[in-house]
């Protein structure tokens, strides 16, 4: 155990093992390694630039962190929770190793701007990783889609019968809304963000330091207009939390709408064994707890972006320790959206929709009744008069006890239109191509619809955009 801290000098009594254990973050922000020795080499660089130390000891500084890196990845590295935090650890692992020359790295700095700046790295590492695993699930959709291409489906509003589609355009809907994500995502790029390093504990350094040289190091497109707001400031891991939540709300969505596919009432969709599981007393259970704790995780993640914006809730512009928090919040609702993006991503490879159970349901709901209308509107007849006159064709089945608008005769519907002022209309057999689910998704013809060659389309632009062969 260290038994004496950085800023030990000023307090008279040592802090005890509750208050120590209290304050100690290194429990979780030691995932920050990386990003703190990446930040101190650049910072090394920097102060040998303007002659605060010398090359010698800035190769020193180097040699000796980077030797930390190599410990801490090979799991020989000790991390002493009696130094609060990664970079006070680091630190004092530094000047173990190297003396003198390590005592001189904190020169012009503060772990107030130390951190700031390893959070931003964090962020910049963190939203490459979660682009991939959405673009796997993307891809997982769009090879859903492929294969479910043929497969004729009704859509739902209302969980209402709605209209048919293609199952394969369902699955491409899915796509397209969590592809909405890599856009937000773009913002965590360091290339888009400002350089805190340098900014010191509020007020910057009299020291003559260079930021632009450790931006230019550590990649960020800018240097801080203001050190006060710099040290302070955590609106990007707020988005970042924020476009978390909308991710995880999207996979609430989709994992909402297959639960109902799996059940026993629907049995639309099939998916892997290995990701259901079974009752402990009733044997004939098949239930998808995976999907119930994507959906149920995304509570989990809108608490974590409400504990942020709540602790930043007047919170005064200068450094305050409730912003240690921010790592704890920010790394569990990573840990919990990488890890549901995975899961989702193996649950969709293994899926397939059940055409045989699907297909033979299709004459349930009328689910052609919009094409008829708009079968009509072709023959001249108003869109508002068309749809009154198809509403009152399926009341009319209804109370026959007819299955569809395909069982009414070519005369039913002529005298339909007779009934409404149209008697000069005339339909011929030719209405009966636009009934029928299978004869409808044929028919879309509008950009971004349900089958057909806007379907086609769709896909083929989905997968050129992920490279699938």
């Amino acid at each position: 155990m260290a038994t004496e801290k950085s800023w030990q000098a000023r307090i008279s009594e040592a802090t005890d093992a509750l208050g120590q254990s209290f304050v100690e973050s290194i429990s979780y922000d030691r995932r920050m390694y990386k990003h703190d020795i990446a930040g101190s080499i650049a910072h090394a660089t920097m102060l040998a630039k303007v002659g605060l130390i010398t090359d010698a000891e800035r190769d020193k500084i180097i040699d000796g962190l980077k030797s930390i890196e190599r410990d801490i990845e090979g799991g020989n590295f000790k991390f002493d929770e009696s130094l609060e935090d990664i970079h006070m650890v680091i630190e004092a692992a530094l000047i173990e190793r190297i003396g003198e020359p390590g005592k001189k790295l904190h020169t012009g700095r503060s772990r107030n701007d130390q951190v700031a700046t390893d959070l931003l790295l964090w962020l910049d590492e963190a939203n490459g990783e979660i682009d991939k695993k959405l673009e796997l699930l993307c891809i997982n959709f769009v090879r859903l889609a492929e294969r479910s291409r043929e497969i004729v489906m009704p859509s739902y509003t209302h969980l209402q019968r709605a209209q048919p589609i293609l199952a394969g355009a369902e699955a491409l809907a899915w796509c397209s809304m969590l592809s909405e994500n890599f856009n937000r995502m773009a913002r965590f790029r360091r290339s888009e963000m400002e350089n805190p390093l340098g900014s010191g504990a509020i007020a910057g350094t009299s020291l003559p330091l260079d930021l632009e040289t450790t931006r230019e190091m550590l990649g960020f497109g800018g240097v801080s207009p203001s050190s006060i707001e710099q040290t302070a400031k955590r609106d990007l891991a707020i988005e970042f939390l924020f476009h978390l939540a909308m991710i995880s709300m999207h996979l609430s969505r989709w994992a909402e709408q297959w639960i109902i596919y799996l059940t026993t009432e629907f049995s639309f969709i099939k998916i892997a064994d290995k990701y259901t599981t079974s009752s402990s007393m009733m044997p004939q259970k098949r239930n998808p707890d995976m999907l119930e704790l994507i959906r149920g995780r995304c509570g989990n993640v809108y608490g974590d972006l409400f504990a942020l914006m709540t602790i930043l809730k007047a919170l005064p512009i200068g450094y305050n320790r409730d912003l240690q928090e921010d790592k704890r919040i920010v790394f569990r609702a990573y840990d919990t959206v990488s890890g549901c993006l995975t899961m989702a991503a193996a649950i969709v490879d293994s899926a397939n929709f059940i055409k045989e159970n699907i297909e033979p349901t299709l004459d349930r709901g009328f689910l052609d009744a919009t094409s008829l209308a708009e079968y009509l509107v072709t023959k001249g007849v108003p869109f508002r008069t068309a749809h009154h006159i198809v509403g009152t064709l399926v009341a009319k089945c209804e109370k026959e006890k007819k299955k569809g608008l395909s069982d009414l005769t070519l005369e039913e519907f002529n005298d339909a239109l007779k009934a409404h002022g149209l008697p000069s209309v005339g339909l011929s057999e030719e209405v009966y191509d636009a009934l029928g689910a299978r004869n409808v998704v044929k028919r879309y013809q509008s950009a971004g619809a349900a089958g057909g060659k806007p379907f086609e389309d769709q896909l083929a632009a989905w997968k050129k955009r992920l490279g699938i062969s």
